[in-house]
């Protein structure tokens, strides 16, 4: 009998007990309002429509170029029905930075990114036939295309590559006549602008910038910002590879300077890193020791310095003894200026006419804080201790050079191979702070436009030897 009752007392235990959980599991779900819709349906703000992008969940106000976006006011805004957000109808948003909605409908949500894009109608590169890199001036919108004279100007084949949302007029692509210059119309939304692109062919260039890459847009942009800035400022220049040179595609007997600027990420250090870092120049080595013994001079900076003892011009055929750098990408920043020492060589024409520091007649300034540098060095230690070279005059009476510049630790950073029996004269530059490009946009141009004005020096000094 006992044994009766404890049977069905357990089971009306089991009954009951799952009778209340199924209570409990019913209870949660009825808690829970799953069922609404979280969706933007439209937003604007200063009356400017938000593009909604559903699957990225982003909404993008875009506004004309120039258009102060710290506080723009939310005109308009809908949601799915019975959605409410944070952000309400009549607020103030500064959209310099994207702004996060949170928007919640019973007990689901979705958080959506309100962020503003200025209308830009800009081209942002210009290249004919696929080699041929224009040099773009944005504030005049000009862009400068510079070619060998054996293309038919008459039937060129420009790439152009715009701003965002950006269409052009004439098409990318399309062959042009560049006989005369050519008005191209970029539109984007509220933005225009026209630039007017010329085309020059050059039969016989008078400097030459010379690089590893097959065209300008190849190169790293260290090397790319101090060619662009070449074509742009010295008349009747081209860029052209060493393997132009090896197989004598450019016609070098008018070229008064060969400029060659070598940057490579974490640097080149020795005869033979150079060597394997470059092949391209040293498979050029004959022609350009050809162009070098008739005459041409040349100017070398940061890890191209290494070059002179491949074309025999260094009289114990050696290379810069110490030198580094750093990654273009995790660049230092610079705190204060960065300069180098040009004691007892003010007068040379390489250093005229330059942006000086107060009561400091004997240093060169090339960057000054929040500049982004790779400190890319090519110099030669001078001292006992070791590099072979005790002193100056023996560096001097090893490598037939003349030394110009020199770092803090008397390294000498810049140098020159004078012009001798024939031969072209020859100046390098291997301090890590002759630099033309900082990863952080320059907030002025200081001290960093002793970089041009030494190059300008440079050229100007070749060109009259």
């Amino acid at each position: 009998m006992v044994t009766m009752k404890t049977k069905i007392f357990s089971i009306l235990y089991a009954v009951v007990m799952i009778l209340a959980l199924s209570a409990c599991s019913d209870s949660n779900v009825s808690d829970l309002l799953l069922n609404g819709n979280c969706d933007v349906t439209a937003l604007k703000a200063d009356n400017y429509d938000g593009i909604i992008d559903k699957s990225a969940r982003t909404i993008t106000v875009r506004v004309p170029e120039g258009y102060d976006v710290r506080n723009m006011k939310i005109s308009a805004l809908s949601l799915s029905d019975g959605a409410e957000s944070n952000i309400k109808e009549g607020d103030a948003l500064n959209l310099l930075t994207p702004q996060v909605m949170h928007v919640t409908n019973g007990d689901v949500y979705l958080d959506w990114t309100i962020s503003a894009q200025h209308d830009e109608a800009k081209i942002t590169s210009f290249k004919i036939n696929g080699t041929y890199v224009g040099v773009i001036n944005e504030e005049q919108k000009t862009i400068s295309v510079f070619v060998p004279n054996t293309l038919n100007l008459a039937s060129l084949t420009p790439t152009i590559t715009l701003s965002a949302n950006a269409t052009v007029s004439p098409e990318s692509g399309v062959a042009t006549d560049f006989t005369h210059p050519v008005e191209y119309t970029v539109t984007n939304n509220t933005a225009s602008a026209t630039y007017t692109v010329t085309v020059t062919a050059i039969g016989k260039p008078s400097a030459v910038y010379v690089g590893l890459a097959q065209s300008v847009d190849q190169l790293n942009i260290e090397e790319q910002t101090a060619c662009n800035w070449m074509l742009a400022n010295i008349p009747n220049s081209l860029y052209a590879s060493f393997d132009d040179i090896k197989n004598g595609t450019v016609d070098l007997s008018e070229c008064k300077v060969i400029w060659w600027h070598f940057h490579k990420d974490g640097g080149v250090d020795g005869k033979e890193a150079f060597e394997k870092a470059a092949p391209e120049a040293i498979n050029a080595a004959v022609a350009l020791r050809d162009y070098y013994n008739n005459g041409g001079s040349f100017l070398f900076t940061r890890y191209a310095t290494n070059m002179p003892a491949e074309i025999g011009a260094v009289a114990n055929n050696a290379c810069p003894n110490n030198c580094w750098g750093q990654n273009e990408a995790d660049a230092e920043t610079v705190n204060g200026p960065w300069n180098f020492s040009i004691l007892g060589h003010t007068s040379h024409p390489l250093f005229q006419n330059l942006v000086m520091k107060d009561g400091d007649a004997n240093a060169v300034f090339t960057c000054d804080a929040g500049y982004r540098i790779t400190n890319s060095t090519a110099q030669w230690h001078i001292g006992s201790d070791w590099g072979g070279y005790a002193d100056y005059a023996t560096w001097r009476s090893k490598t037939g050079a003349t030394d110009l510049a020199y770092g803090g630790d008397g390294a000498v950073v810049a140098w020159e191979f004078p012009a001798t029996n024939g031969h072209g004269d020859i100046l390098c530059i291997g301090s890590g702070c002759y630099d033309w490009y900082s990863v952080a946009p320059l907030s002025e141009e200081g001290y960093h436009a002793n970089v041009a004005r030494m190059t300008k020096n440079a050229f100007n000094y070749l060109m009259n030897k």
